[in-house]
């Protein structure tokens, strides 16, 4: 006879508890990730912040310092190539040793390299402390891609990304604004040396809420970093990187040239180094077969060109708005600010409408081309009589247009990925953006340039001609972007269906 015994009373009266404590510890692990990706959003945008800042603080750095232009350009530049150049292998090196390990070093690396830059005393103290805080950002970056995808589920990270899209674009115009803020105030007479010291108080907290909330996460296998691709891709890197940033400022001298084409033989000794990785069981730093599946490589073919297009529209706008219509960095950063608006809410609508797939990317990128397309008659046909009052039209249907193809085409290149290639699909994806980004400035510099001539500063006239053949190229590249966006496979979700990992071509 089988007897059944009744639960205690002290028994039963702790079985409603563990099941609070369950329910509790239930809701928390579904908020985590929220509260991460919050946190990890914070690096995303200090990264981004320190490439637009220092270049409104340039004029009062070179003044203190007594700082030469060439000194000038590695402060601007120096940061850029190291975060360039190191995204690949700090990405592998999260798959590896941890995503929030290399994070929380990244960001630990950031902040006292903010201070090294804050104290600098001269142009090389500065210079080097800059090429710390790119390589420390380059540590930061990838990290918060991939923690996208392994932290979320999949209905959730058109909205992650839709955020991390606000995150980018808020950055690029605060980085402006704060900048004009600071130089202005001139606090404690410190000049520019507040453009720098605001970074600390961020990273501390950063850090601090980082190492308690953001959870660690590998790629499943990881092994050995590949050493010999590493230092293979850097130095291809380096010689593509380089002329890309500092040719248009010399004037493309031969060395220049010369750099670019040995860069495409470095290119092509990385490849056959990660074959033999590949071939030999090892695990190469990026697996080449990724780049010949569809859907990565035709994404990263719309990364590069998103990002030469917006990239090189902030230039020659900023350009048109201080150099040709006599604002100050405050005044052109205000100017920004419709763009910033709209770009912020569009980038968090584009996450809500992921239920319509790859036809947000193309309104997305109609909508910019159009932008684009008026910026490029007003500026021709305002002449003198040009104002930045004229150009808000433009910058709200640019913002927008922006905003909805930018921020979804980020999850749309990554949805394909496994947790395995994740991380490293993130370091790629993100030189695909600071590489764009190089090249299209470098482009349209030539094409804006050239079409300024030798007009004097505050020609308004001949900045807005200028403005209206650079901005040609950007509706170009928008033209080029919705031929290309139908060969990238659909993301929309299907009926029933509540994740967003399958897709129809």
């Amino acid at each position: 006879m089988t007897q059944t015994t009744r639960p205690s009373g002290a028994a039963a009266a702790v079985q409603p508890s563990a099941a609070k404590r369950g329910r509790r510890a239930g809701r928390q692990a579904s908020a985590a990730p929220g509260r991460a990706l919050a946190i990890v959003l914070a690096g995303a945008f200090m990264a981004v912040l320190d490439t637009f800042i220092v270049l409104v603080a340039a004029p009062a750095i070179q003044a203190d310092l007594h700082s030469s232009a060439a000194d000038i350009q590695l402060i601007l530049a120096g940061y850029q190539l190291t975060y360039a150049v190191a995204l690949i292998t700090v990405a592998r090196l999260g798959d590896r040793f941890g995503r929030k390990r290399v994070f929380l070093l990244g960001m630990g690396l950031f902040t006292v390299s903010s201070v090294g830059c804050a104290l600098a005393p001269g142009s090389g103290t500065l210079i080097t402390a800059r090429l710390v805080q790119g390589l420390s950002a380059a540590a930061m970056f990838p990290q918060v891609f991939a923690m996208i995808q392994v932290l979320l589920p999949a209905e959730r990270r058109p909205r992650a990304f839709g955020a991390l899209g606000a995150v980018i674009g808020m950055a690029t115009v605060a980085g402006q604004l704060l900048g004009g803020l600071l130089i202005s105030a001139d606090l404690f007479g410190s000049s520019w040396r507040p453009v720098f010291w605001v970074n600390v108080p961020v990273g501390v907290v950063t850090l601090l809420l980082a190492a308690r909330y953001v959870p660690e996460s590998r790629a499943p296998e990881a092994r050995r970093l590949d050493l010999r691709g590493a230092a293979v891709l850097t130095f291809a890197l380096v010689l593509l990187v380089v002329p890309l940033v500092e040719g248009r400022a010399s004037g493309w001298p031969l060395w220049t040239w010369l750099s670019l084409a040995v860069s495409l033989l470095a290119f092509a000794a990385f490849a056959r180094v990660e074959r033999r990785v590949d071939a030999s069981g090892g695990d190469p730093l990026v697996r080449l077969r990724l780049l010949r599946e569809r859907p990565f490589a035709v994404g990263m073919a719309l990364v590069l060109l998103a990002y030469a297009g917006i990239n090189s529209f902030f230039l020659v706008l900023s350009l048109t708005l201080q150099d040709g219509l006599g604002k100050d960095p405050l005044g052109a950063g205000l100017a920004y600010t419709p763009f910033a608006v709209v770009f912020f809410a569009t980038s968090l609508l584009a996450g809500r409408l992921a239920r319509f797939g790859r036809r947000v990317l193309q309104a997305g990128a109609l909508i910019s081309g159009l932008g684009f397309l008026i910026t490029l008659v007003v500026a021709a046909g305002a002449g003198p009589a040009l104002t930045s009052g004229e150009l808000t039209p433009s910058l709200l249907l640019v913002g927008a247009g922006n905003g909805l193809l930018v921020t979804p085409l980020l999850n749309a290149v990554l949805a394909n990925v496994g947790p395995k290639e994740v991380g490293m699909a993130s370091g790629v994806l993100s030189t695909g953006q600071q590489v764009g980004g190089a090249v299209g400035v470098a482009l349209i510099g030539v094409l804006f340039y050239g079409a300024l001539g030798t007009a004097p500063h505050h020609d308004t006239a001949a900045y807005g001609h200028a403005l209206a053949v650079a901005v040609a190229f950007n509706a170009a590249l928008a033209v080029l972007i919705s031929v290309l966006l139908p060969f990238l496979p659909n993301t929309a979700r299907r009926r029933g269906q509540p994740g967003g990992s399958h897709h129809s071509p």
